[in-house]
């Protein structure tokens, strides 16, 4: 299922992804498939070679293929009228790179040049399609959000390049020169004009300097720090910076941009602008991304462990609708509390004895913590600081180092009690080291200070997600008031370089905007419940009196506890409620477990697990076929087995599991026993609710033809996992018209690779020659299964891409796509809307009228289903947020959909609806989420397949796998009958 690396090419087959024949393996009885005996109706046809034939497809009306004609057409006019197939290529691959070139043309909408030939395609030239009309469905209403109007007067902007020699790496310190060059030279020199400087190599001002090229010589001074002097002197650096002029910045671009007259985004303007509003809080403030964090905007609070927040704000400028808008956003982040190292020490490790040597698995979790801050010591009169670059393997007393004279040799300790007068307390603790391993510098713990305003980019633990997430969680109408007050201190509109400089003028209220509030669905319940549908109401509903649509059969089960702190019949009593609480609900659950329900020993896992698994084999082996269903698993007392669990479970042992926690599984609550019912139904292969209109065909662009609906994402490593690849997950709709039921797979690909690498792959097999594999092709393999019919439409949300990405992922995902589709079929190209789905971002609403109760839910904000495609949307793309969800605490973040590729021809109105509608089919909860159930699976399984080579991640950030070694170990494969049914839920 997985493989290390980030190309598409394979070096051998991969048994759990694709055909493992040549040619295409999806008509009636390829690859083992059953399907409904219907005969050919709605399969796959085999083409007469493995490589894909550009024809348009036999389809039903309304079907638009996106490749017509044949390969050997030499114009757009000859392809579009030729219906024929081409005759067979003379070789695969470069049949395949045809198809390529093909597939890039169609996405770039590419030109061809003066001698009839393709333009050669960049992924800039790709070109998202334009919003189709507003959306008019729904409940009209009007709220706030945080952007701001930015209007911006028609001066001539000029772009310089900046060279400072010596070449620094601190952004601080080339602002320090710069803003000392202005000072020194902005009338003498620069005509007085007060530029604005990116802190690298670029440099802009309104009006044209009085050179072309200059080069100046500027001073800083700053403290001394030699190694030989303890007093206090000022030292004087000096740089040599060569300014030369590099463009004039179109203006009038921005503004055609902006009225929809010009489909480039003039992103040098915009980002020239943004540099602007951030010059003066960047020299004044932490700058983390395209955030500002200072003790002035706010208190700090403990994290615990030697971490504290600092409370800032999020800023970018923004192309919208209205125009310019700067998003603006209170926010928190990490760092390390200014204290002496021995103390952090102690709180890292909640430690009261330091007078005991560290233990080596303590002293590099030491060493990870502190790599890479600055310390400053405070035994010298003169202060200076050092970057730390490791940490001795052995005590203060016992590490040895040369002195200037090359001769003598002294412990630490020693030194500083000769040279300084001062005895170390702590001598059992390894001193830091700074400098070079060549020629390190030895500092000892108790006399360094961790320097402030330093940010913990390490992973933050369980309590201390939890501390910052309730510090900083607001109600909407206080978050509000904090990004006004956030406003008002910026002062933008009195800010010399904005206002009188550059002529920016930024408003200081919130904008309002029309929004809609789209109608819940109607949700599809058994009919031999009470209530077989249901209204939800602002977001939620309950089980009370319902049965579950599709309820599902558990035969085989059995139970095995891992806790000590529970009773010795809790087990039992607790999975006979459960089973009761399923049965109630529509299940068919055995009330006998096929082995008897038992305890573990937690230090036992692997072995427990592996016995259950031997028994219920050995129990059933007379039963062809047949094999445990559900092992209802009651979770040790301590953290950390979840991961190792899943991974045996799932990847060694083929078993469908349910994990319980031992605090609540002792509660037997209600609520509690129907959640992980809800559960364990969609992992026997059943359906908790359905839309009530996808059962009577009135879904538009879904239910009229068979539909497969994709959710996808990648999952990176967390901060300081230089090596541990990243997972990409892909899920798809096996059910037509429900689309309730996801089948997810997992890949492991490069190091911190956003586009998903196994979406099609071809390897060269030596008996069978060309073989085609990937993860779309075993998705529409199994929906054919599924279904017993073939994919006539895709829709394809893609989680987690930021805008930089947008092209570079459409066109090598869509290339994919299309590549996977045309080796199932001669001429097989459903047609595709391919989503982006942002939930990283930082546009927030609020309603206009906090105290009017019919405009929130009960959190305060605003109401589930509130979309808004107007005002601070796309000038011209196709794009809208939508807030699905109802509120529990903090304020709700609305999701961003964004559509880069759209050839079924959605309205506003219907993928507006669609999306909100499957927001309620999430098979967890009886609420609507905040992101389309497909992309939420799929971020579930990747982070399921994390656990499968990183083990749990520990209290302290670290994770059981580090370095190159996670790298090395390729992702296990899923069983078979796992995948079968959606096991990451």
């Amino acid at each position: 299922m997985s493989r290390r690396g980030g190309g598409r090419r394979s070096s051998g087959p991969r048994p759990d992804q694709g055909s493992s024949t040549p040619s295409p393996s999806f008509q009636r009885g390829g690859g083992g498939d059953r399907g409904r005996g219907r005969g050919r109706r709605g399969g796959f046809t085999p083409a007469p070679s493995p490589t894909p034939v550009r024809a348009p497809p036999p389809t039903a009306s309304g079907y638009v293929s996106a490749i017509a004609g044949p390969s050997t057409s030499s114009t757009p006019q000859e392809m579009a009228s030729s219906s024929t197939a081409p005759p067979p290529l003379a070789s695969s691959s470069a049949s395949m790179e045809e198809l390529s070139q093909e597939i890039a043309k169609k996405l770039s909408f590419g030109s061809t040049s003066a001698t009839g030939g393709s333009v050669p395609v960049s992924s800039k030239a790709i070109v998202p399609p334009p919003r189709p009309q507003l959306g008019r469905i729904g409940r009209k209403c009007t709220i706030r959000a945080n952007h701001f109007v930015v209007e911006v007067s028609d001066r001539d902007l000029f772009h310089y390049d900046v060279a400072i020699t010596p070449e620094i790496t601190s952004k601080k310190v080339n602002r320090d020169v710069i803003s000392q060059l202005v000072r020194s030279y902005r009338e003498s020199h620069l005509g007085n004009r007060m530029p604005a400087y990116d802190g690298r190599k670029s440099l802009y001002t309104a009006g044209a300097l009085p050179f072309e090229a200059k080069e100046f010589v500027v001073k800083l001074f700053e403290k001394n720090d030699p190694a030989s002097s303890s007093s206090s002197v000022k030292k004087e650096r000096q740089f040599n910076v060569a300014i030369k002029y590099a463009s004039k910045v179109d203006m009038h671009h921005l503004k055609e941009f902006l009225s929809g007259r010009q489909k480039d985004v003039p992103q040098e303007t915009i980002q020239i602008l943004d540099i602007v509003l951030r010059a003066s809080p960047s020299e004044k403030y932490v700058t983390v991304g395209r955030s500002f964090f200072s003790l002035d905007l706010g208190k700090k609070g403990e994290l615990g462990n030697g971490i504290e927040y600092w409370r800032g704000y999020y800023q970018s400028l923004r192309p919208t609708q209205m125009g310019l808008s700067l998003n603006i956003d209170v926010s928190a982040r990490s760092f390390y509390e200014p204290i002496l190292v021995t103390e952090f020490v102690a709180k890292y490790f909640n430690l009261r004895d330091l007078s005991r040597p560290l233990s080596d698995q303590d002293r590099v979790k030491v060493k990870r913590a502190l790599r890479g801050i600055k310390v400053e010591i405070s035994y010298r009169d003169n202060a200076r600081s050092f970057k730390v670059t490791g940490i001795s393997n052995l005590p203060v007393d016992k590490t040895m180092f040369t002195l200037d004279d090359k001769k003598t040799k002294v412990s630490v300790h020693q030194y500083f009690w000769d040279r300084y007068n001062i005895g170390l307390k702590y001598t059992s603790l390894p001193p830091l080291q700074a400098g070079t391993d060549a020629k390190p510098i030895y500092l000892p713990m108790e006399l360094c200070k961790i320097a402030g305003g330093q940010r913990y980019t390490k992973k933050l633990n369980e309590r201390q997600v939890t501390a910052l997430l309730r510090a900083t969680c607001q109600r909407p109408s206080a978050r509000e008031n904090s990004i006004k007050e956030m406003v008002g201190h910026n002062n933008y509109s009195r800010n010399v370089l904005v206002r009188n400089e550059f002529g920016i003028q930024v408003k200081e209220e919130l904008t309002s905007v029309d929004a809609r509030v789209l109608p819940p669905p109607m949700l599809k319940y058994h009919d031999t419940g009470r209530e077989t549908r249901v209204d939800p109401q602002l977001g939620q509903w309950n089980m009370i009196n319902k049965k579950m649509v599709n309820g599902g059969k558990i035969d085989f089960w059995t139970c095995v506890n891992f806790s000590t702190r529970v009773q010795r019949d809790l087990p039992f009593e607790f999975c006979w409620q459960l089973m009761d609480m399923c049965n109630s609900k529509g299940m068919e659950f055995n009330p006998d477990p096929i082995i008897q329900i038992h305890s573990a020993d937690s230090r036992l896992i692997e072995k427990a697990l592996h016995d259950v698994h031997k028994k219920c084999t050995a129990k059933l082996a007379n039963q062809k076929g047949k094999q445990l269903q559900l092992l209802i698993i009651i979770l040790p007392d301590f953290s950390g087995s979840y991961g190792k669990i899943k991974r045996i479970c799932e990847t060694e042992l083929g078993i469908v599991s349910q994990c319980c926690q031992p605090l609540q599984a002792k509660k037997l609550s209600k609520q509690y026993l129907e959640n992980v019912a809800l559960k364990i139904n969609v992992k026997a292969g059943g359906r908790n609710t359905v839309l009530n209109d996808a059962i009577q065909r009135r879904i538009p662009n879904v239910t009229d033809l068979p539909t497969i609906i994709f959710g996808a994402d990648v999952t990176h490593p967390q901060p300081g996992e230089d090596s541990s690849p990243s997972i990409a997950a892909v899920v798809a709709s096996m059910d037509w018209p429900e689309v309730t039921k996801y089948r997810g797979l997992v890949s492991a690909q490069a190091h911190r690779e956003e586009i998903i690498q196994d979406l099609y792959k071809n390897y060269q097999d030596p008996q069978k020659g060309l073989v085609h594999s990937g993860m779309i092709r075993e998705l529409f393999i199994a929906f054919r299964r599924s279904t017993g019919q073939k994919p006539h439409r895709i829709i394809f949300y893609r989680d987690g891409v930021s805008e930089g990405q947008f092209s570079q992922v459409l066109l090598h995902e869509m290339q994919a796509i299309r590549e996977a589709c045309g080796t199932l079929e001669e001429g097989y190209c459903p047609p595709v809307t391919f989503v982006v789905v942002q939930k990283r971002h930082h546009t927030r609403f609020f309603p206009a009228d906090h105290s009017k109760r019919d405009l929130t839910d009960r959190s305060g904000n605003i109401l589930p289903g509130t979309v808004v495609d107007t005002k601070f949307c796309h000038p011209t793309e196709f794009d809208f947020y939508l807030n699905s969800h109802a509120g529990i605490q903090g304020t709700s973040r609305p999701t961003h959909y964004h559509v880069l590729f759209d050839e079924n021809n959605f309205t506003a109105d219907g993928l507006q609806t669609l999306t909100n509608n499957l927001c309620y089919t999430y098979a967890r909860c009886t609420r609507s989420v905040s992101i389309v159930p497909p992309a939420y699976y799929a971020h579930l399984a990747a982070f399921r397949a994390r656990y499968y080579i990183e083990g749990e991640t520990s209290d302290s950030g670290s994770t059981g796998a580090t370095g190159r070694s996670a790298e090395a170990r390729s992702l296990p494969v899923v069983k078979e009958n796992v995948k079968d049914v959606m096991f990451y839920c």
